[in-house]
């Protein structure tokens, strides 16, 4: 029983999907050391970003430069054990700052950890962004989202939640509301028992499945489809569970929509470089 139910509701994970086409983007990368500038060379500064009456732990990694820098915020899944850094460092060598962060409640941030959290911390760190554009060198009116799994979901929610942010990045998205619906009340202490002990998130895994069962609306994000219409979006997966969800994203966008499978894992772990230079060439594009 509790075999099938995990294999019904549970994120394909690492799924393969045979006949997938992959875009067209280079599957090789050339690097080379930054030449700093004195005055603003590249870095990293810790930060603590407020949210709700709670402090979050992140970083940034600041571009090279004494102007300000478009800036992509990264986030990360259920837990985030996949950072996907590879991808920030060389966002970052490219001219723009990358922040990452630990949601409230995950990895030692304070605060309660829920999935409607992570999506108010996005707007928190946006905010936190627009006050130290100064001092950060951040350049607030070119932003961009880059959510993995859990942050795939995160990042549509949030696009769809704050008008400034124009562009995001999302990769495998859980979609969260597919998962929730095909689980009754009764299920819900027997699937939690399935995810073990999640131990850096601090909010019990059957709270954050009721949480789910008896909101499904607020995470089904078709019903964000004509509010994110203006939005530059990229859905990139390795197998065709959000092809539904896709769909209707395409159907409504009037400004540029973008949706692939790739033949690889979860965490994309055979396709890191296509992976880098697709989210460059995205956003890159005018």
């Amino acid at each position: 029983m509790k075999t099938k139910l995990i294999s019904k509701i549970f994120i394909p994970v690492l799924l393969l999907v045979s006949g997938a086409v992959q875009s067209q983007v280079s599957d090789s990368i050339v690097q080379k050391d930054l030449q700093w500038d004195t005055s603003a060379p590249a870095g990293i500064i810790e930060l603590s970003i407020p949210s709700h009456g709670s402090k979050m732990a992140g970083f940034i990694y600041t571009a090279n430069g004494i102007q300000k820098h478009p800036t992509l915020i990264m986030l990360h899944g259920f837990p985030g054990n996949e950072r996907n850094l590879d991808l920030a460092q060389v966002v970052r060598s490219k001219g723009w700052n990358v922040i990452y962060f630990d949601y409230r409640g995950s990895w030692g941030s304070q605060g309660q950890f829920s999935f409607e959290n992570c999506v108010e911390d996005v707007k928190s760190v946006v905010s936190f962004c627009k006050k130290y554009s100064d001092s950060l060198l951040i350049d607030t009116a070119n932003m961009a989202f880059f959510g993995h799994s859990m942050g795939g979901f995160v990042c549509l929610k949030a696009l769809a939640e704050i008008p400034d942010i124009k562009k995001g990045f999302a990769l495998s998205t859980w979609d969260i509301y597919s998962t929730g619906k095909n689980i009754q009340p009764s299920q819900i202490k027997e699937v939690a028992a399935q995810f073990g002990d999640v131990f850096v998130l601090n909010t019990p895994i059957e709270k954050l499945i009721s949480n789910v069962v008896f909101n499904l609306a607020y995470y089904n994000l078709q019903n964000d489809a004509k509010t994110l219409s203006g939005k530059e979006i990229i859905m990139l997966d390795e197998h065709h569970g959000n092809s539904v969800l896709a769909e209707t994203l395409k159907k409504a966008n009037n400004t540029f929509f973008e949706y692939d499978i790739w033949q690889t894992d979860h965490s994309f772990s055979n396709k890191r470089i296509s992976l880098i230079n697709k989210v460059l060439q995205f956003l890159n594009q005018n």
